[in-house]
């Protein structure tokens, strides 16, 4: 590989260099106009699952929430929509720990500074170091900010929590089956309020065990509940409750500060000998602002039979049914079971006297559902929801649109061919007639009502531009989206759904598109139980209905799933079987009716933790399958430490349009393109280096390695694309501390083994590699290639970057071919000189101002245009757009000015009759002369 440092270029290379350079950036970058802002684009932002939220009561139209994709945002309780959002630092460092919004009640917590009238918001996120924050709860700004360094019990301690009282924030640190210890600081200042840390004694804390619950750290031990307040002066004094049996599990503390738990179904308060019979999965919430500080315990009940929720109230006083916030509402199955955040209640304009509870009490309850949904119910009924667990997107397929009834009919009557050509004539003239029929009748109004799709707008656009987004996230949630106007048409939600673990999410499979009408479309999600089982599961369904299909639906398999593929060929219904490989290495397909379709298929798979791949040979003899095992590769490396961190192939409805690649002297470079490579990266120590990271790309039918590569002092995060003959990848050097990014070609040579069918069994030569690497000016977060319909337009990268951004380069800019020494080459090829770093102008910027935060990854679908690729960006937030890498060559442009070349063609139409003419009589009069 090419030294990326300590190159010398003269000024004339530099100057020639950078001048080609400038040349291609000019030819690839694209802008755009003001007025094209949402045209062919859409973002939607969201916050993630709640962890903490509150209404904030300096403001009827504002609730503040923390959640688990570290971020602090306000939301408006009137739409739903988010008025300010900030989110936190990446991973551990930005986990909110604590969520404080402070109330006019407590003047200690109040945190009014410099005059201003607003109530702060106080997080504590992370833990190495903590960071105590306060922000505006109007603007969302950051007001102050102070840190914890962690002592060296807290770094050897787990499970550090934080809890505020009176303008105070306690640090609480157990020591298991020791001790606790206790430190309380002034939130503003970060000042010790204490000059030594308070060691409660405690030899009963177990982990997994206990649970802070207001001020009260409480614990389940065996069959009694101990708890401490950790807030009073004598804290050494330990509440001890019966629970009447064995504690099962840690106690759940109950939201809204009050000193209390929930433990084998019965609400304990641990101020009081209170207790009250709770279901299994009821929610709780403890509230004291719905009447003059009386608290009030509130209760949701889901009834999944009816899909009915059920909210009842008690007085903690008394325990006595607080009736005026009793209510029941609908409750689909598309929200998981739901958790009390927050409630807020108020008079309305008919109060009554204090004192007493009026009958016109109006009451907002916030939401979380176990599916991620932000819900507000109000009155009775749900004002809003919020789909959060679009934060979370594992993976997505962009599919065609149903045809409409009109082109259903024409293709219905294509597709008909028996009979004569009689028959066929008699067809197509009724068909015309019932065509001018429906037509009449839908100018006067009365034809034909549309179908539900058409009503919907769900019908193939001209240029199969309009599609259907179908997104899996990882709750188990399914949805189908618009990509034209990001509308939900609908939602799914398969609670009992899971992805495989080892970073391996669910899989959404398409086994029949709808191309092939009138069958309708299908697809297939593969996931495995969450129970202790762990066997998979299927769910069958249509994919732009959303419905399950006809003996499809939830499907459980009696065996757990290792691998999964379809099958190449179709069966009568032009539907793709599912190939299913268990872990005692038994292939089985769904529906069995097409296992004959899976004789001499291959299969591969992957241990990540050993470096091992396995290949597989299936066979279908006497109407059974048999799995052959055919090879085995060890990829840890001699000290046995490396480990599989990616394993990337190519996708399978790719086309290569180009077979080879033209040189200077007009030879051709043949492409070396076997559709059965994968690229496999490992990663770990060695003797010498403490990273490495092995490349290795594998053909999954011979098993032949048929390239390898190190870089040595590595470190991930590592993205890969595999594509076509080449392979490109991203990674940290550890050692130069910059991102850097390589790409590998592969090419047969002048001559070609086999133009016409590939065959990994043929022992192809090894082929010609040519790589080179490059220095990117940002961390990486997702790669992902351009893919089109024939594969005729030019490939580009897309590469999400940690700030948000996406940018679009070309595969010039990448191109391994590129030469270090060589201006010639470079001029006779039409080849860029190699310069290390890589230029990320705003220009290539897909996604212009709108941010995507904390990118996951990208998809790509070809659309009806050759010209143009449909992207989807998924992370904190979703963006879709479409890109053009060799510009609209096939669609006209959209100031084309048609008036004008209308005249033109009228002028010129008329002028040659006009001439014809005259010529015709000029030819007459030459006749008689």
């Amino acid at each position: 590989m090419y030294a990326l440092t300590n190159m010398r270029y003269s000024a004339g290379h530099v100057c020639s260099r950078g001048f080609a350079l400038l040349l291609v950036l000019l030819s690839t970058c694209s802008g755009l106009y003001e007025d094209q802002i949402g045209k062919f684009d859409w973002r939607q932002q969201y916050v993630g699952k709640i962890v903490d939220g509150a209404f904030d009561t300096s403001s009827v139209d504002r609730i503040i929430v923390a959640t688990e994709s570290n971020v602090l945002a306000a939301i408006s309780a009137k739409t739903g929509d988010i008025l300010w959002r900030q989110v936190l630092e990446n991973g551990p460092r930005g986990t909110v720990k604590l969520l404080h919004v402070a109330t006019p009640s407590s003047t200690g917590a109040r945190l009014n500074r410099g005059g201003n009238s607003g109530h702060d918001v106080i997080t504590v996120t992370g833990s190495n170091p903590a960071l105590v924050r306060g922000w505006n709860s109007n603007l969302g700004t950051l007001e102050w900010e102070w840190s914890l360094i962690p002592t060296v019990v807290e770094e050897s301690a787990s499970g550090a929590v934080w809890f505020e009282h009176d303008g105070m924030l306690y640090h609480v640190v157990p020591v298991w089956g020791s001790h606790l210890e206790v430190t309380p600081y002034h939130a503003v200042s970060g000042q010790q309020a204490r000059p030594t840390t308070s060691r409660i004694a405690a030899g009963w804390i177990a982990k997994d065990r206990c649970v802070l619950a207001g001020t009260f750290f409480a614990c389940g031990i065996k069959e009694q509940l101990l708890a401490l307040d950790l807030a009073a002066d004598a804290s050494s004094t330990v509440v001890s409750k019966p629970l009447g049996s064995e504690a099962v599990g840690s106690p759940r503390a109950v939201r809204g500060g009050e000193p209390a738990v929930i433990q084998n179904g019965r609400y304990y308060s641990l101020r009081s000998d209170q207790k009250l019979a709770f279901g299994a999965r009821d929610a709780a919430l403890v509230d004291r602002m719905v009447q003059e500080g009386e608290p009030i315990l509130l209760q949701g009940v889901v009834d999944r039979v009816n899909n009915k929720l059920t909210l009842n109230a008690h007085r903690l006083r008394d325990f006595v049914r607080f009736d005026p916030i009793e209510f029941s509402t609908d409750f689909g199955d598309a929200l998981g079971d739901p958790e009390l955040v927050a409630i807020r209640c108020k008079q309305s304009s008919g109060g009554g006297s204090s004192g007493r509870v009026a009958a016109g009490l109006v009451c907002r309850v916030l939401l979380s559902t176990e599916d991620g949904a932000i819900v507000l119910v109000q009155q009775g009924k749900i004002k809003w929801v919020r789909e959060e667990a679009l934060a979370e997107v594992e993976t997505a397929e962009f599919l065609d649109l149903t045809l409409s009834d009109a082109e259903g009919a024409i293709e219905e009557e294509l597709n008909n061919k028996n009979g004569d050509v009689f028959g066929a004539f008699q067809r197509r003239i009724t068909a015309q007639v019932l065509h001018v029929k429906n037509l009449i009748l839908h100018i006067l109004g009365v034809g034909p009502a549309p179908s539900k799709a058409q009503r919907a707008g769900l019908v193939r656009d001209d240029f199969g531009l309009h599609k259907m987004l179908v997104v899996v996230t990882s709750s188990g949630k399914i949805f189908g989206i618009d990509n034209v106007s990001g509308k939900h048409h609908w939602v799914r939600y398969l609670p009992s759904f899971t992805g495989f673990g080892n970073g391996q999410p669910m899989k959404l499979l398409v086994q029949r598109t709808s191309r092939f009408y009138p069958l309708p479309a299908q697809c297939v999600i593969l996931g495995r139980e969450k129970s202790d089982s762990k066997k998979g599961l299927l769910y069958v369904f249509n994919p732009i209905t959303g419905q399950p299909v006809a003996g499809g639906g939830v499907i459980e398999l009696p065996y757990r799933v290792q691998q999964v593929s379809l099958l190449h060929q179709t069966g009568p219904d032009f539907l793709k079987g599912l190939l299913l490989l268990d872990y005692d290495n038994n292939a089985h397909v769904v529906p069995e009716s097409l296992a004959v379709y899976a004789d001499n298929f291959y299969l591969f798979t992957t241990d990540q933790r050993l470096a091992q791949m396995r290949g597989f040979l299936v066979q279908y003899r006497a109407g059974k399958l048999e799995t052959i095992p055919t090879w085995q590769i060890d990829l840890s490396g001699a000290s046995k430490s490396q480990q599989i961190i990616a394993c990337e192939g190519k996708s399978p409805i790719e086309h290569v349009h180009s077979q080879g690649r033209v040189m200077a002297d007009r030879s051709v470079l043949y492409k070396y393109i076997n559709p059965n490579l994968v690229a496999v990266a490992t990663n770990g120590p060695d003797n010498i280096h403490k990273y490495i990271l092995n490349v290795h790309l594998v053909d999954v039918v011979s098993g032949s390695i048929v390239f390898s590569m190190s870089h040595k002092r590595i470190r991930p995060p590592l993205h890969m694309v595999h594509s076509e003959n080449w392979l490109v990848y991203s990674y940290y050097n550890d050692k130069a501390r910059r991102t850097e990014i390589t790409s590998i070609e592969l090419y047969e040579g002048k001559t070609q083994t086999n133009s016409t069918v590939w065959s990994s069994l043929d022992a192809p030569p090894l082929p010609m590699v040519e790589r080179q690497s490059y220095i990117l000016p940002m961390a990486v977060a997702a790669l992902k290639e351009t893919i089109t319909e024939k594969g005729i337009t030019s490939k580009h990268i897309l590469i999400g970057l940690t700030t948000g951004a996406v940018a679009e380069m070309s595969w010039a800019l990448l191109d391994p071919r590129r030469p270090v020494t060589s201006p010639e080459k470079a001029r006779g090829e039409g080849i860029v000189p190699y310069m290390p770093e890589l230029p990320l102008p705003h220009e290539i910027l897909i996604n212009y101002n709108q941010t995507v935060a904390h990118i996951r990854g990208m998809h790509t679908a070809p659309s009806g245009l050759e010209s143009t690729c449909l992207v989807l960006v998924h992370g904190l937030d979703l963006f879709v757009t479409r890109v053009s890498p060799s510009k609209t060559f096939d669609l006209l442009k959209e100031d084309f000015d048609y008036f004008l070349i209308t005249v033109v063609l009228v002028v010129l139409t008329t002028t040659s009759f006009v001439v014809k003419q005259l010529a015709s009589k000029k030819l007459i009069k030459q006749a008689w002369k």
